[in-house]
């Protein structure tokens, strides 16, 4: 699998790039090694970029940089709970499976997660210009509707109205827990903000 080629599969023609991954039927391991390792590289050097040169609004304090030791720290630990957040996500779309009458499979769970969330990896780079970071919203709607064309094709075996509802509840809870883990990391960083301010 060639990563640009993927990338730009899922982004430009998702419904053919999903026949594509069918037939490939890539392990986790190469799934991860493969893309995964690769693309979560993108967020995490713009998480670096934009709170260490960019800056961000503190209410009541102005414009705040990090200093370099606290970017580089945001962005490893960025990296890490994407990586954590593809995993976590793929394990629980294959554990729910059995109750929407589809056959469990790790491999394809774990492409619906990572494919799904390819256009958030890959839209993070407006993050790195702060009027343009809201436009998150819409690159988070698109990955919605590449999910959705995922669910549609032969990798899920559930019954038609099955799957759309298996897809509904996959997309609210991916939806929960990249709140969680965006949570988890604002607070991190605002405790220690809030430390030094002490």
């Amino acid at each position: 699998m060639n990563l640009f080629s993927r990338v730009k599969g899922i982004m430009l023609k998702p419904n053919l790039e999903w026949g594509n991954v069918k037939k490939e039927s890539l392990s986790v391991s190469k799934l991860f090694s493969s893309y995964i390792l690769f693309l979560a590289l993108i967020p995490a050097i713009v998480q670096f970029l934009r709170f260490r040169f960019v800056g961000f609004r503190v209410p009541y304090r102005g414009w705040y940089k990090f200093g370099m030791g606290m970017s580089f720290l945001r962005a490893v630990l960025v990296y890490i709970f994407i990586l954590g957040s593809v995993y976590l996500l793929g394990f629980i779309i294959n554990t729910l499976a059995p109750a929407f009458s589809s056959s469990q499979n790790l491999n394809n769970a774990m492409n619906f997660a990572a494919y799904g969330l390819t256009p958030l990896l890959v839209g993070s780079v407006l993050y790195l210009i702060p009027f343009l970071g809201r436009l998150d919203i819409l690159v988070g709607l698109y990955g919605i509707y590449i999910l959705y064309l995922g669910f549609m094709t032969p990798l899920v075996d559930a019954p038609r109205d099955k799957a759309v509802i298996y897809f509904v509840v996959c997309v609210v809870l991916a939806g929960l827990l990249l709140a969680v883990v965006w949570g988890i990391l604002d607070t991190i960083f605002t405790v220690g903000r809030v430390s030094r301010l002490i």
